[in-house]
């Protein structure tokens, strides 16, 4: 039982903000089809490939604050 509850809090952490990424990501791509734009189009406009855009939108890449921004101002 106690093995059970020895969860280490960075563990619990690191779930966590790997489940935030994965929703950043998820919302960024429903956003993006409500907006019926296409991944080529927002690649082109954040000076990306396409490849690279998908990877932010599967979770693939870590997105910084500023890539963020940037995908929101379109």
């Amino acid at each position: 039982m106690n093995d059970v509850l020895s969860i280490s809090k960075s563990t619990l952490m690191q779930n966590h903000t790997e489940l935030n990424a994965k929703n950043v990501a998820f919302n960024i791509k429903k956003i993006r089809e409500h907006k019926n734009y296409t991944q080529i189009y927002l690649a082109k406009r954040l000076a990306i490939s396409q490849n690279a855009y998908s990877k932010i939108e599967l979770g693939y890449s870590k997105i910084t604050i500023n890539r963020l921004f940037a995908i929101a101002q379109i």
